[in-house]
């Protein structure tokens, strides 16, 4: 069981390449506060630590190679956020596993091939709210982008 912390890591990291993915190519600017929902600062300027997480999530995922930018804004947002092309090419590609329901095999080729891409698990996990498929929509990414 993942703790708190990395579902919202998942949480997060699969909002925001979701939401690239959506405008790509263009790069767009993507604030911390758009992902992980309202922040004030505390009297002395400083975020939550949740809205610290999410940017902190921001930055690794341009680390890692998923995403580029152009500049950070405070510790609000990035400026000129796209995918990089490997991480574009990986969200296009199909998961291993394929629900093969009786349903599912009266679809036409190309929908079942839609279906079973890693982005349409993720919007799929992402609008179903359940942390556990979240996790399972994004680590198979991440095993694919490590490898």
């Amino acid at each position: 069981m993942a703790t708190l912390q990395i579902d919202e890591f998942y949480r997060d990291a699969t909002k925001i390449l979701v939401n690239l993915f959506e405008i790509f190519p263009r790069p767009v600017t993507i604030y911390a506060e758009d992902i992980s929902g309202p922040d004030e600062p505390d009297e002395y300027g400083v975020h939550s630590k949740r809205y610290q997480a999410c940017f902190a999530t921001m930055m690794w995922l341009a680390e890692e190679g998923y995403t580029r930018y152009n500049d950070v804004i405070r510790q609000d947002a990035l400026d000129q956020v796209v995918l990089t092309g490997k991480c574009f090419s990986a969200l296009l590609s199909p998961q291993s596993e394929v629900d093969s329901s009786v349903e599912e095999q009266t679809l036409p080729a190309s929908v079942l091939a839609e279906k079973s891409t890693r982005i349409y698990r993720m919007r799929s996990a992402l609008e179903s709210r359940s942390s556990e498929q979240i996790a399972e929509a994004f680590r198979p990414l991440l095993d694919r982008m490590s490898g």
